[in-house]
């Protein structure tokens, strides 16, 4: 079966378990991050991809393959779980040709005030909502004269 984009195989469940199962002392961090090294699994920098095994682990955890450690307190990661703040913005229909709304400008999103627009039209408008970035990416915010027209992001 494909998780994170990785193939995982029984195999690989099986010594996923025996790791768990021979440190019980070890933590879900502790444990993504020594089945990172073990995999060879670094991002382009050479850093462990963590985050990917933590959600990958929680995945076959969910599928019934494994059982994970206790979480040690509540997720450090307060915006996660953060409502998304309702932003005014002009909700009128944008009736016309692209010639109408030229010229268009697009715009880096680089501070808080963008970055709360972009988050709050993304989870408002995109067919699967938004609930936050993961890993490097980029953002943008397309504007005719006045108002934002469309979102562009990148990973």
């Amino acid at each position: 079966m494909v998780i994170q984009g990785r193939s995982v195989s029984t195999e690989d469940i099986a010594s996923i378990r025996e790791l768990i199962r021979s440190n019980p002392s070890w933590h879900r961090t502790h444990l993504s991050r020594e089945l990172c090294r073990q995999w060879r699994w670094f991002n382009h920098q050479g850093q462990v991809k963590d985050m990917a095994c933590r959600s990958l682990l929680l995945k076959l955890e969910a599928l019934g393959h494994v059982s994970l450690p206790k979480r040690q307190g509540p997720c450090p990661n307060a915006s996660r779980n953060r409502a998304i703040q309702d932003v005014f913005h002009d909700t009128t229909p944008i009736e016309g040709s692209l010639q109408d709304l030229l010229p268009l400008s697009i715009e880096m999103v680089k501070d808080t005030a963008s970055l709360s627009l972009f988050g709050f039209l993304l989870s408002r408008y995109h067919y699967l909502g938004y609930r936050g970035s993961v890993g490097e990416n980029m953002k943008y915010l397309i504007f005719d004269r006045l108002e934002p027209v469309a979102l562009y992001g990148t990973a």
